[in-house]
């Protein structure tokens, strides 16, 4: 039923306001549970009244629940207000008219994060506003503050102003530069009127070298513990439970002699300052009070995972940094939260959608671009306000959606994104039966993955899929054999003049085309290990290396079919195999 009636809320015609004729968008993100058109002729909003009774609210534990009803441009609200006002917003035209309409809505998880690293990259609080009012429009209600890293420590620290000092931390990472209290209860403040909870994060024991270099010795010495119990004690004095009500306390990828006694030592410093505490899974061992953020992205693991027993949240999708963006949106809507059928929140609390940058950053206003945020932001929140999962035909449906909230919600962003689900793929790789993919972006390694298909450090693969067109034409195509990962950095470079990274070639009706633009570093950033913690980790990334950020390609087309055909070889060991080839639409 509901995709019956985004397809006729799509199909209806968009006039003024003033010509009081059939107008509505059904492009809300995420999908309300119920949507009722009782007049769809357009009215300027002239009223907003807020009620305080909960006669159409069915649902009293479910803080994200509301009702939304509008007659003759008149609007009543019951319930989450916020969210109410952001339906709103999604629901009015341009000149801010909307039709007769009754909505009820409510959340399946009640814990749906976005988590950002500013301990590698810093951002200002600015900047960071800006996130959150994006957050807001999507419903995305958790914060997830990664403070710390192994560059610097964030925060205000009076008790320890070496903590802060340049001296200890990563030399071009932002040094010196942190939050000071004041700045975090802004921000904190800010979020709460949108309707957003801060969780920061202050990484323990794990991802600290700067700790080490102001100190001498590590966060689970003797030493280190006190100074530690020094800064949670000031943080949370500063910063108290009724702003923070979570601690996200890391603990992941260290090892060190006593995981047990120093997960007793932090989950405690949370209980007594009234803190919900939070962990990475897979991490030290946390106690069944501990919500479990569980990452491994590993197939097969993450079920078993969620079955342990405690409350659990679900970033196991992977992160926005390390898929090529255009696959990691489509992937992120197809993944099944939670790893449930039917949500059931007894444990499941919901998911984070995770942001790193472990490479440095020099112009942060890239970050979103590089990473595909707001796209994959829209599909991360229909998947976990709904629940389940989404197939390829949902995805296709809910694409439009997207595209409209590209030009017109969210129209003051650059959205480096265009629809593509309706793309078919035959892959042939030496050796193998021929594969099926789907989507403008296919990660070969994740499909060899899912059909049990293991390959060399080097193998040779062709991608065909066939365009009809219309009429002789030309169109324009983002075009990419690779999309390095903003993490590890393992990558085959940019190409050679006048060629394609990872001795990619393209062929459209038996004709090759070449890349659209002259490199203007070619044959750079060639690197087959992992950069972390080497110099190179230290070169940024530039928009030249993103295919989904270079000058598309003008490409022909003759009326019929098109036959597209791509070569996409493996070239070295732990290369992120993929390509890319998706129409740039206006």
């Amino acid at each position: 039923m509901r995709k019956i009636l985004t397809l006729t809320l799509l199909l209806l015609t968009l006039l003024s306001c003033s010509e009081k004729d059939i107008f509505i968008e059904g492009n809300i993100i995420p999908e309300p549970k119920k949507l009722i058109i009782k007049d769809n002729r357009l009215h300027q909003i002239k009223d907003v009244t807020i009620l305080s009774s909960s006669e159409n609210l069915i649902y009293p534990h479910n803080k994200d629940e509301y009702y939304l009803s509008s007659k003759n441009g008149n609007v009543v609200i019951e319930g989450n207000v916020i969210w109410a006002k952001q339906t709103l917003k999604q629901l009015a035209d341009e000149n801010n008219c909307i039709p007769d309409v009754e909505i009820h809505d409510w959340s399946a998880y009640p814990f749906r994060g976005f988590m950002h690293d500013t301990g590698r990259n810093f951002q200002t609080i600015d900047m960071l506003k800006e996130t959150i009012d994006l957050m807001s429009l999507y419903k995305i209600n958790y914060f997830h503050w990664h403070l710390t890293d192994n560059p610097a420590w964030r925060i205000e620290c009076k008790a320890y102003p070496q903590l802060n000092d340049p001296q200890y931390q990563r030399p071009g990472r932002d040094c010196g530069k942190f939050y000071t209290y004041d700045e975090i209860r802004e921000l904190i403040a800010y979020a709460k009127e949108r309707g957003i909870t801060i969780m920061p994060e202050i990484d323990m024991p794990g991802h600290s070298a700067y700790f080490r270099n102001a100190f001498g010795f590590s966060m689970d010495s003797e030493e280190g513990m006190k100074v530690l119990e020094k800064c949670i004690d000031e943080f949370c004095e500063e910063i108290p439970a009724s702003l923070c009500p979570y601690l996200h306390i890391g603990s992941d990828e260290v090892y060190i002699a006593d995981p047990k006694g120093f997960m007793r030592f932090t989950e405690n410093l949370c209980k007594r300052h009234n803190r919900i505490a939070m962990a990475w899974d897979p991490g030290l061992p946390s106690d069944s009070t501990t919500v479990r953020q569980i990452w491994n992205t590993a197939a097969g693991s993450n079920a078993a995972q969620t079955k342990k027993g405690g409350k659990y949240v679900d970033s196991f999708m992977g992160y926005l940094n390390y898929y090529d963006p255009i696959y990691f949106t489509n992937k992120v809507f197809l993944h099944k939260a939670c790893a449930q059928d039917v949500p059931d929140t007894t444990n499941a609390l919901g998911g984070i959608l995770c942001l790193w940058n472990d490479v440095r950053v020099d112009d942060k206003t890239r970050i979103a671009l590089h990473n595909g945020m707001i796209n994959g932001m829209m599909v991360y929140a229909e998947r976990f306000w709904n629940g389940g999962e989404g197939s390829w035909d949902e995805l296709s449906e809910f694409e439009d959606k997207m595209s409209y909230h590209k030009s017109h919600i969210v129209k003051n962003h650059d959205v480096r994104w265009h629809p593509n689900a309706m793309t078919s793929w035959k892959i042939k790789i030496d050796g193998n039966d021929t594969l099926y993919a789907r989507g403008g972006a296919v990660d070969v390694n994740d499909l060899c993955t899912e059909n049990s298909i293991t390959v060399g450090d080097t193998v040779s693969a062709w991608a065909f899929t066939n365009i009809n067109s219309e009429c002789d034409t030309t169109i324009k195509v983002w075009v990419g054999f690779e999309a390095a990962a903003r993490s590890n950095r393992i990558s085959g470079g940019i190409g050679p003049q006048g060629k394609w990274e990872n001795q990619g070639r393209l062929f459209v009706n038996d004709k090759e085309y070449f890349p659209a633009q002259k490199w203007n570093e070619p044959e750079k950033y060639e690197f087959h290990f992992n950069t972390w913690h080497k110099p190179e980790e230290e070169l940024p990334y530039t928009d030249e290396q993103f295919y989904w950020m270079r000058e598309p390609l003008s490409i022909d087309l003759k009326q019929g079919d098109n036959e597209i055909k791509l070569h996409i070889p493996k070239t070295f060991r732990g290369q992120r195999w993929s390509f890319g080839f998706l129409k740039v639409t206006e």
